[in-house]
């Protein structure tokens, strides 16, 4: 026969107490004597009870989780974030529920209460654009929340971003030290400022160096898929093109797979570099140089943050800009083009 759950109620009824002295001292909260906290104890133990740790959130509010919210669990740049922001989470007692969501949900209120509903204790926000509705829904809960990678001056809430324009300059530089003479842009949707100021990063290097040549800019949608399909027109309206800088390894590793399938040379034809960092750009051949972010550190800082705002460690409002760092590959290095 399947033993019975002891419940709350058989501990007090064996302590000979209320069962609400019995929550108390499981909350830690209000005065218990100390025959009282001492039989509760006891009985515990000879019970063998182990209290529902969801209940006992639920009861204070407070359920030790927080929500990491991301529009895209396909881009391996994402699942590299969650490891760092649940191993911080679980070294400091917490647990990590992950949620991927489209940016229309984010306008919905029901999307957000329902997190307060069940008590979620503060969220990790990354990658969206922050509408004044969806600020406004955020602030309402009164529940602590950091946004990863989309930062703004004058905003009231903590955020991490990375040197998105520093980054698109050494990616661009980087194409012309080699010997690149046109090279193409290809962009995210241009919505969000990261996508912005790599897309000005890159326009005013190619400005800086050369005022009157052509500016080739174009749009993805940071998918593989776009970047093969955006490659193939390149080529297309600009034969002669011989360095594209991609706004993110994905699109790159598009791009390289385009360019195989044209039959182009990379690097020796065409060079490519990315923006991000993952490890995927080491698994192909040739590898792709990229903007490498500190994806682990950004993980990292943003739990720690998030987790010393729920718990009150700290009230001054955190705005960190991380650097990144050009890490040349064989998708560039070895680069020939045309030395006539």
């Amino acid at each position: 026969m399947e033993r019975k759950s002891v419940t709350i109620r058989d501990v007090a009824r064996e302590a000979g107490v209320s069962v609400a002295t019995v929550s108390r001292y499981l909350n830690n909260s209000g005065y218990i004597g100390k025959a009282s906290e001492e039989k509760i104890k006891k009985v515990m133990e000879l019970l063998d009870y182990k209290p529902n740790e969801i209940a006992r959130g639920l009861a204070k509010k407070k359920t030790n989780s927080i929500a990491l919210i991301i529009p895209d669990i396909k881009n391996p740049f994402f699942p590299e974030l969650v490891v760092a922001i649940e191993d911080v989470a679980k070294s400091k007692g917490y647990s990590l529920i992950l949620v991927n969501a489209e940016h229309e949900e984010l306008q919905n209120n029901t999307f957000w209460r329902t997190f307060q509903n069940r008590y979620v204790d503060g969220f990790i926000i990354a990658s969206f654009q922050f509408s004044d509705k969806m600020r406004d829904e955020l602030k309402g809960l009164n529940i602590p929340f950091v946004k990863i990678d989309r930062a703004a001056d004058g905003d009231s809430y903590n955020s991490i971003e990375v040197d998105n324009y520093m980054g698109a300059k050494l990616a661009t530089e980087h194409l012309i030290e080699i010997g690149c003479k046109k090279i193409a842009h290809v962009s995210g949707l241009p919505i969000s400022k990261p996508v912005i100021e790599r897309m000005n990063g890159f326009v005013d290097t190619i400005r800086a160096h050369s005022p009157d040549k052509e500016i080739l800019t174009y749009e993805g949608d940071f998918s593989l898929d776009s970047g093969m399909k955006v490659t193939k027109q390149i080529l297309e309206e600009h034969e002669d093109v011989d360095g594209i800088f991609l706004g993110n390894d994905l699109m790159a590793l598009g791009s390289l797979k385009q360019l195989q399938l044209l039959k182009k040379k990379v690097p020796e034809d065409i060079a490519i570099i990315g923006f991000d960092g993952i490890q995927l750009t080491q698994m192909v051949e040739p590898e792709i140089s990229t903007i490498q972010q500190p994806i682990y550190e950004i993980g990292v800082k943003a739990t720690t943050n998030l987790i010393d705002l729920i718990e009150n460690k700290s009230t001054e409002l955190m705005k960190m800009v991380l650097d990144v760092q050009l890490v040349k590959r064989g998708s560039t290095v070895g680069f020939r083009g045309n030395r006539e």
